[in-house]
């Protein structure tokens, strides 16, 4: 009658095996066993004799190890609560996911107001921070947070890349947060990793590339998410690019249902959650770059939204933008004096990201087509800004 078997009797049999040199058959040979029986012993399948047990040790030499796995009594209570520490053993604690959770949102809530060159470095802490407590000691559940703060950090990165015009490190920070986004299973995040793409194909005139990535955007991200909201926005915009004003339109039309009724987030400046403030400013310089009439008065609410003092308000990117968009909206209409002045301000305030550029380029092209004498007075300032702040195009190691 076969006793209890330790589940650590096959693995000690086949390293006393493997220690002599002998294959299955050899030792079948030494102690006239089968080799399908030796097998099955080391694989778990057949509980050994204690006779058996006992031979083996006198013929590999293991001095009784084999014999005593058989006959000591399996204790289950012991493994299954050595199995449960495994799987609540942390280096991690609650407070410092916390802190990180906390962090990687701060940071995401100081996109619209720190310049990219400032948050930058924050965000590389950060992530750096959060790689090196994946490389240790973690529960499935607190692995799974990481990722999900790796996932958000790493989209944020590539974005900041992105608006300092360093494209090669933009994708590959792309790819990494969606690497963390395909591990924790998240796909609001693998969306933002799409419509991020699709911006920068926005940015650098790849309009196809970057409708086909919003359209993907739109379809991998939850139904009512922020990702599907922007991704929408994303595709109103290229279409203005291209010139299509009825796609321009159907595709505004889609953000406004999509945003209806839309509660303002609690933190709504957060880079990744939708404020529905922001639908304004989206048709704004979606209408202003489809060359549609109506685009002067929405241009025109939206800065006095963001900026009813004149002093850059409490989003001055924003504000900067807005003042292009109104430009852009004003030389359509035949008013490119105060499109001047507006661009001016805009470039004046430093707040032009470097992905943002060619928007300010773009006024400047269209108000010196009307003549306007004014119009030096503003490719001075671009000049300036262009020798003096704007940083290098591209640089893998930032």
């Amino acid at each position: 009658m076969a006793s209890s078997v330790d589940p650590r009797f096959g693995v000690a049999l086949r390293h006393f095996r493997e220690r002599r040199g002998l294959s299955l058959r050899s030792l079948g040979q030494l102690a006239h066993r089968s080799k399908s029986h030796l097998h099955e012993l080391e694989a778990g399948l057949k509980a050994p004799m204690v006779d058996t047990a006992r031979h083996l040790d006198r013929v590999l030499g293991a001095g009784g190890v084999l014999a005593r796995l058989v006959d000591a009594p399996v204790d289950h209570v012991a493994e299954a609560g050595e199995l449960r520490a495994r799987v609540a053993a942390s280096d991690v604690s609650g407070d410092v996911l916390e802190r990180i959770e906390q962090g990687t949102d701060d940071l995401a809530s100081s996109y619209p107001t720190l310049t990219p060159v400032d948050l930058l470095p924050l965000v590389r802490r950060h992530l750096a921070y959060v790689g090196r407590l994946l490389d240790g000691r973690v529960t499935l559940a607190q692995r799974r947070r990481l990722l999900v703060a790796g996932g958000w950090l790493a989209v944020l990165r590539a974005t900041v890349h992105i608006d300092l015009r360093q494209r090669t490190a933009a994708a590959a920070h792309v790819r990494a947060a969606r690497d963390f986004a395909e591990h924790a299973e998240h796909a609001e995040i693998q969306a933002w990793c799409l419509e991020t793409r699709a911006w920068a194909g926005l940015t650098q005139g790849d309009y196809r590339a970057a409708l086909d990535l919003s359209e993907q955007a739109q379809r991998v991200a939850p139904r009512g998410s922020s990702a599907r909201i922007q991704a929408t926005a994303q595709e109103a915009r290229v279409w203005a690019r291209l010139g299509d004003v009825g796609a321009t339109r159907r595709a505004l039309d889609r953000v406004e249902r999509l945003t209806a009724n839309l509660p303002v987030p609690e933190r709504a400046e957060h880079h990744y959650r939708y404020d529905p403030a922001k639908a304004a400013a989206y048709t704004a310089t979606t209408l202003a770059w489809a060359g549609d009439p109506g685009a002067e008065q929405v241009a025109r609410a939206v800065l006095g939204d963001l900026d009813p003092r004149g002093d850059g308000g409490a989003r001055p990117r924003r504000s900067a933008s807005a003042r292009l968009d109104l430009g852009l909206a004003l030389v359509a209409a035949g008013q490119p004096d105060e499109a001047v002045a507006l661009g001016a301000e805009a470039v004046a305030s430093g707040r032009v990201v470097p992905s943002n550029w060619w928007r300010a380029v773009e006024l400047l092209t269209k108000v010196e087509q009307t003549g306007v004498p004014e119009a030096a007075m503003l490719r001075d300032l671009c000049t300036e800004y262009t020798l003096g702040q704007r940083p290098p195009a591209d640089r893998t190691t930032g």
